[in-house]
């Protein structure tokens, strides 16, 4: 049943205990602000400082989770239809969140749910290519 459960549940999950954290919690209009602190700066052989802050890892990480979502979607068992039906359920409460809540009208919260859209689209895609391949029609 593990299966079922989207994976870009757990940046979404991340960013929404980082804002919990916040004064304020889910109405604080700085998270922007806490995500762009710097955590670490990688110095490039340019001589340039690559500031990276919590913000830059959760895309990051996110990114990561969306390949392993696309390689997940395109299997065609019915846990996969479970799967897309969890993760348009996801894509809700971000878009609520993002469009209801302060602390969540940010960049990075905004690809988040992009990226939560896009593995919506890409397993119903996937799924329907899928099924037609399977049935042959005939002449």
């Amino acid at each position: 049943m593990f299966a079922a459960v989207p994976l870009l549940a757990l940046p979404v999950l991340v960013y929404n205990l980082v804002v919990l954290t916040l004064p304020g919690g889910f109405k604080a209009a700085d998270a922007s602000m806490r995500l762009a602190d710097t955590l670490f700066t990688i110095h490039m052989t340019s001589g340039a400082g690559w500031a990276v802050g919590l913000g830059d890892l959760l895309l990051a990480a996110s990114l990561v989770v969306l390949f392993v979502e696309l390689l997940k979607s395109t299997n065609s068992r019915r846990i996969a239809i479970v799967n897309h039906s969890l993760s348009m359920v996801l894509f809700i409460v971000c878009l609520v969140e993002f469009l209801l809540l302060p602390a969540f009208a940010t960049s990075v919260f905004f690809l988040l749910a992009l990226m939560v859209l896009l593995d919506v689209l890409a397993g119903f895609i996937v799924t329907i290519v899928a099924a037609r391949r399977d049935v042959d029609f005939g002449e």
